[in-house]
């Protein structure tokens, strides 16, 4: 009697619970916790003068704000399924990009988990999402989001720079200078990695095992074969930063409080590049950041104000939006698992599987 073959099972997703309500998850909360404490006991703020400026926000202009961050999603997504495309490496039949809609969606599943666990994490999970859904290897996902990095650095290091040319026309700021030698260091740093991946990457990996030589390589594909069609990719960048510095206008907007325009692509962009760090959303290095770079040119309690509402959509509402989003993937993971398996009383007698699963 023939054995009728199906295809291998994906191992069950371990629970929410287990996965982010472990104890390193809550650890890290504990001590994201702790430095915000630091932040405001340490500190000579006004609480008082600070809540009643939060109290008086104009709700419309923060739910624009709130819409601008999220649109910024719909241009991150496209220009990652470009930067996929460029490698050529979808030509398998079964191979297919996810959509616009779909990469979005993935990207701020990403961003969720970044602001719950340690090491930025979530960049490596979206990248597993990506593949599977793409179905193509790991390795070549992760160097997508590599190569998107390094496009991310490039384009804040533009704005920055005219932005601080800008802005020191009229102001000096040692704080800005410092952001904007941060980010050549770390172009400096991208364009070393990206030129010894280019000429010597190939060959030392000749040096590894067949099968780590074979996930490098799909790396290597991924990363270096998405720099193509760079005037779009640039654009749709640029468009997703232009979004985030229209959130914090917005912000600044719906306080009643006043900015320099040049200063704000200058906090934004300082924004992405300190919530790099691997503590869960930046949080104990964003804040105390933001509020340094804004008391460039505003007092304490204004630049705490800002600070706390902007973090307010960049932190708190990506763990709303973003865990709901991660929920109802997961769902209906399990229910398409469920159909798909069907109860034993439908499998027909006479046949049998090789693996059955309820």
């Amino acid at each position: 009697m023939p054995v009728t073959q199906s295809k291998p099972q994906q191992p069950n997703s371990p629970s929410l619970r287990r996965r982010f309500l472990s104890l390193p998850t809550l650890f890290s909360f504990a001590v994201a916790g702790t430095l915000l404490f630091l932040l405001f006991s340490r500190f000579d703020l006004d609480r008082e003068e600070t809540w009643s400026t939060i109290r008086g926000i104009n709700i419309w202009l923060y739910m624009a704000a709130l819409a601008t961050y999220y649109a910024s999603f719909w241009f991150r997504g496209m220009r990652w399924q470009l930067l996929a495309r460029n490698t050529g490496a979808m030509t398998e039949e079964d191979s297919r990009l996810p959509s616009v809609l779909k990469s979005s969606q993935l990207i701020l599943i990403g961003w969720f988990v970044n602001s719950i666990m340690w090491l930025r994490l979530g960049d490596a999970y979206r990248a597993y999402l990506f593949a599977q859904q793409s179905k193509s290897s790991f390795s070549w996902s992760l160097g997508t989001i590599v190569a998107e990095r390094i496009v991310d650095i490039a384009t804040i290091l533009v704005i920055l720079v005219a932005s601080i040319a800008a802005f020191t026309l009229t102001n000096q700021s040692t704080a800005a200078n410092l952001l904007l030698i941060a980010a050549l260091g770390i172009v400096a740093i991208s364009a070393t990695l990206l030129l010894a991946m280019r000429f010597y990457g190939q060959r030392l990996a000749k040096f590894l095992p067949s099968r780590m030589e074979a996930a490098y390589n799909s790396f290597q594909q991924g990363t270096l074969g998405s720099f193509k069609q760079l005037p779009g990719v640039f654009l749709l960048g640029l468009i997703g930063w232009a979004l985030e510095v229209g959130r914090l206008y917005f912000v600044v907007a719906a306080l009643g409080l006043d900015a320099p325009l040049a200063l704000l692509p200058i906090v934004a962009l300082g924004h992405a590049l300190l919530s790099a760090v691997p503590t869960p959303g930046g949080v104990g290095v964003v804040e105390p950041g933001l509020i340094g770079l804004l008391l460039i040119s505003m007092d304490r309690t204004d630049a705490l104000s800002i600070t706390l509402v902007d973090r307010s959509i960049t932190c708190l509402s990506i763990i709303g939006v973003g865990g709901l989003m991660f929920l109802i993937m997961h769902l209906t993971k399990i229910e398409r698992g469920s159909k798909k398996t069907g109860p034993l009383s439908e499998v027909k007698p006479g046949n049998q599987t090789s693996d059955i699963a309820g």
